[in-house]
């Protein structure tokens, strides 16, 4: 069956860029797109956007909706997912709030991070149920991964499922055009190589002509830091450790233990650290969709542009193949950053097409780089194992691990703090056993 499956299609503004897109192209004439969400109302606002948009730009494809998850699986030859288990309310609120009785300040909180923690705590095992599906209804269809925490969550579905996934992340292609643009040099006719884990990978060369441009990077990001710009945590990151990293400065903020500090507050305003960024920017969204509902629902003449992701260009190669690379979040089970665990989930150039994806050998990262990678993978691979096993003293664990949680943090206190999460999700959380691994030995 021609057929892509879009779960979480709720998202309607997501569902839009990515399904959008498929719509252009020529070689997808005649599937169907296959929406599904457990909001109804949302998703047949989607199905509705979609329809408009599908009768202006490509009528040989069929829209269709289904509340049903292995309905709208069946025969699937693609699938794409943008879930976000428990929602902004309850879920989100809960990962800001209750850190913060504990001092522990956070920005985004999707990544690592105690936040990042229990998102992929909430969210893995819905994946397993969605794998275990995709396996009895369309076991050879490929999963596009776009939900966060994208490394745990893809290393969870690579290591414990036989579905044929890959992560997919927006901040690689974005990266050097963006550095560039803020240091007000030409972006044209670069040559790079960017690889490591998702929102930590690192642009390890940038040449434009074989001359290369970190130099003169690095002397204008100096004069730069001087005064006060949205990208101050990334520009003093490369600084210290010779290299500019991937995602944003307000994700990163939170990577490391080296920002956000109750014992050095000064710090926040030094590197414009936007804490609380996440919530505020999702009430944005909720007011911003009030207002767009309606256009994007009953607009006939909708507009679409094909966008920066991804999806619909590594079905296009799969479909036709030609291929196209991308970065990709895939097993770094064959060593492809040789001096990172074979565990994690790296990000790397890939391969697209009819053959699959084929992901690109790096080899050793600078030593510094890993061992920041390192620091993150820790606690990915430790919330992985807390999904899988039920057991709690992992999800403490994947804490006390977590670069920011430990420099803020007493042992007893991180142990309350996840106690104190895990009794607040609730039902959106998997039972863990509990041991008396943690009693105190005075």
């Amino acid at each position: 069956m021609r057929k892509i499956t879009f779960i979480g299609a709720g998202s309607t503004i997501f569902t839009k860029n990515v399904l959008g897109d498929c719509m252009m192209v020529s070689a997808l004439d005649g599937f169907e797109f296959a929406l599904y969400d457990i909001d109804e109302k949302r998703l047949k606002e989607s199905e509705t956007m979609l329809t408009n948009l599908r009768d202006r730009y490509n009528q040989t494809i069929t829209i269709k909706a289904y509340m049903n998850r292995r309905e709208a699986l069946e025969g699937a030859k693609y699938v794409i997912n943008a879930i976000q288990v428990g929602g902004y309310k309850p879920s989100t609120v809960i990962d800001f709030e209750i850190p913060k009785k504990y001092g522990l300040r956070q920005t985004i909180a999707d990544t690592i991070g105690i936040g990042g923690i229990f998102r992929g705590l909430r969210t893995i095992p819905v994946l397993f149920e969605i794998s275990r599906d995709i396996e009895d209804v369309c076991p050879d269809a490929w999963f596009l991964n776009y939900t966060n925490p994208m490394a745990s969550l893809t290393g969870a579905m690579l290591r414990y499922t036989n579905v044929k996934t890959v992560g997919l992340c927006h901040s690689v292609q974005v990266c050097t055009k963006e550095l560039f643009k803020a240091l007000d040099m030409d972006p044209d006719g670069l040559e790079e190589k960017i690889a490591g884990i998702n929102h930590m990978a690192w642009l390890l060369e940038v040449k434009k002509d074989g001359k290369d441009l970190y130099p003169e990077i690095k002397r204008r990001a100096l004069q730069k830091q001087m005064s006060k710009h949205h990208d101050m945590v990334r520009f003093e990151l490369m600084d210290k450790f010779g290299y500019y990293v991937t995602e944003s400065s307000e994700h990163n903020a939170e990577y490391h233990p080296y920002f956000i500090k109750r014992s050095y507050p000064e710090l926040i305003e030094k590197f414009n650290i936007p804490l609380d960024e996440y919530p505020r920017r999702c009430e944005n969204q909720i007011r911003d969709w009030e207002q767009m509902r309606e256009t994007l629902t009953t607009n006939t003449n909708l507009v679409h542009e094909r966008s920066k992701e991804y999806g619909s260009r590594i079905i296009e190669a799969m479909e036709t193949n030609n291929s196209f690379k991308f970065a990709g979040n895939v097993l770094n089970s064959g060593g492809l950053i040789s001096n990172l665990p074979r565990k994690a989930v790296v990000e790397v150039p890939c391969i697209a097409d009819r053959s699959g994806i084929t992901p690109c050998y790096i080899g050793e990262l600078p030593e510094q780089l890993a061992a920041l990678n390192r620091t993150n993978i820790n606690t990915q691979l430790l919330t992985i194992e807390a999904a899988v096993t039920k057991k709690k003293e992992y999800v403490y664990q994947a804490a006390m691990l977590d670069p920011h949680t430990a420099a803020e943090l007493s042992l007893d206190d991180i142990i309350s703090l996840c106690d104190d999460l895990i009794e607040a999700h609730g039902e959106w959380l998997p039972t863990f056993e509990d041991r008396n691994y943690f009693t105190s030995t005075c």
